[in-house]
């Protein structure tokens, strides 16, 4: 009887990875996942802008005025956090380019499953599928 060799989902992908390699951008995904990349692309630049922005705002000279410095304190948290947002957001997004590059964008990291093209459509960085997501959570 012959055993059974369990590989965790970044195992899988290692092993799968020579065989499989540029398979989810073959074919009609080519086209969703150019769209797709073309997404991530544009997003990213955004996201760089908005940081630059934010850098610039941090920049600034504070008021002279008691009153508008713990306003302006007060803005520097809100942008603080939309920074951040911004940050983590942009490490999704390069995660997801780099997988692209790799060929292993489409699976998850956790199973090794493809993940549906509904799911990437609507996060185009998710690298978990649905179940593995939940499961995460």
């Amino acid at each position: 009887m012959a055993s059974m060799i369990y590989y965790s989902g970044a195992e899988f992908l290692k092993k799968i990875k020579p065989r499989f390699s540029g398979v989810m951008c073959r074919g009609s995904k080519m086209t969703n996942h150019d769209k797709l990349q073309k997404w991530l692309l544009t997003r990213r630049d955004e996201l760089n802008a908005r940081l630059g922005k934010i850098k610039q705002d941090a920049s600034r000279k504070n008021s002279a005025d008691w009153s508008e410095q713990a306003q302006e304190r007060e803005n520097d948290e809100v942008i603080d956090a939309l920074g951040n947002e911004a940050v983590l957001e942009l490490r999704k997004i390069n995660r997801a380019l780099d997988r692209m590059s790799e060929g292993d964008y489409g699976f998850c990291l956790s199973c090794g499953r493809e993940i549906p093209e509904q799911r990437l459509e609507v996060m185009p960085y998710a690298d978990l599928c649905v179940k593995c997501a939940q499961a995460r959570e």
